[in-house]
């Protein structure tokens, strides 16, 4: 196997078992090698969480680089075929929790800066780093509150990149230029509890609600655009009754989601959804989270920029998408930022024997490295 700087920072990454929230000197080692390199160090700790504000150069256009260190937990360790934080090479794949999902893009992105600034130490605007260890948990302490502390001094991103694992069957062949919202809602309908024998001395939720919920499933909530697939409305969680068979449940608990395009906003999501309850005349109570509003960067800059990178390294004419759930860069895009993610395959992530193709590392770098030359010289 030929030598790569990109593996070994990977691997120096992946030893270390930071299950979200704990960084667990990730972003030490990152900080380390870019203060090197001319980058001004910032950490911004916000209650249990780690975040890490680098900057090199003080001019705009600013170019970002985003992601996290945390990775979500390993589940049964006796289904790991290696322990997950000792990564282990096998078969040209690396193996290790947080492999795919994002450390080695973290690796790609100080490697490629590295070599940019060496070759380009006058380079034009400014390089940044934008890391937290908060993404795979609430989201609450990480990218959300970094972004506002430096809005609230001005300090704005002009083109944000982040690692996400995009590519779905080889390198670059998926760039994710937006995300669809996410709209949660936790309804509870009331009924009366009573005997199954005397339903008239009853109300059923489950009977009463059974029409209204009919109702949002068959909702077309819009077509989605050229660049979003329609809203897509989902019932995730439903629990009713006391375990008994003679028993009619006295409530009904309801979790939903809409995963939504830019055709349509919350509030509209909510207002047709309470309209259809009110309708159906149901006693309800119901509890909103939004847990991302959507977000598009259109052909421009950004997208030609990685587009143009990608073909260069790998020969691939990347597709853009808008699939999948949502990232921190819902969080940078309201500031005006141009955001796509572009990583390594994202087939693994979350799974046991998370694993990517060691082929696609320096090839990586090498694209994140062309994306700077092309936005930064």
């Amino acid at each position: 196997m030929q030598p790569s700087d990109t593996l070994d920072f990977s691997l120096q990454l992946l030893r270390q078992p930071s299950v979200t929230p704990v960084d667990h000197s990730c972003q030490n080692m990152m900080a380390e090698r870019l203060e090197k390199i001319g980058f001004h160090i910032e950490s911004m700790r916000f209650a249990d969480v780690d975040n890490l504000w680098a900057r090199r150069g003080q001019q705009e256009p600013v170019f970002c680089f985003a992601g996290h260190t945390d990775v979500v937990p390993t589940g049964h360790l006796d289904a790991w075929h290696s322990d997950p934080f000792l990564p282990e090479i096998r078969d040209g794949k690396l193996y290790g929790r947080g492999s795919a999902d994002m450390k080695t893009a973290l690796a790609a992105m100080v490697i490629a800066s590295e070599r940019f600034v060496a070759k380009h130490p006058n380079h034009k605007g400014s390089i940044a780093f934008l890391i937290t260890s908060d993404e795979e948990g609430p989201s609450i302490n990480g990218t959300v509150k970094v972004v506002e502390a430096l809005e609230a001094r001005q300090e704005k991103m002009t083109w944000c990149l982040v690692g996400e694992p995009s590519s779905t069957h080889s390198l670059g062949d998926v760039i994710k230029n937006g995300r669809r919202g996410s709209l949660n809602a936790n309804l509870t309908i009331q009924g009366k509890q009573g005997h199954v024998a005397y339903p008239h001395l009853a109300i059923n939720p489950i009977h009463s609600a059974s029409k209204a919920l009919a109702e949002l499933c068959d909702v077309v909530w819009d077509h989605g655009n050229d660049y979003f697939p329609a809203t897509s409305f989902q019932i995730s969680n439903i629990n009713a009754g006391t375990g008994a068979t003679n028993v009619v449940p006295g409530s009904m608990n309801i979790l939903m989601n809409w995963r939504y395009s830019t055709e349509v906003t919350a509030d509209e999501l909510q207002a047709r959804t309470l309209e259809i309850l009110d309708r159906h005349q149901l006693k309800y109570d119901i509890e909103w989270t939004l847990s991302g509003l959507p977000f598009l960067t259109p052909v421009g800059e950004l997208v030609n920029a990685a587009k143009q990178a990608i073909y260069d390294v790998t020969g691939t004419q990347a597709q853009l998408s808008t699939s999948g759930g949502t990232s921190d860069g819902r969080f940078i895009a309201p500031t005006g930022a141009q955001v796509l993610e572009l990583g390594v395959l994202n087939a693994t992530i979350h799974q046991i024997n998370e694993h990517v193709d060691v082929k696609d590392l320096e090839p990586l770098a090498e694209i994140y490295e062309k994306i700077l030359e092309n936005l930064l010289t």
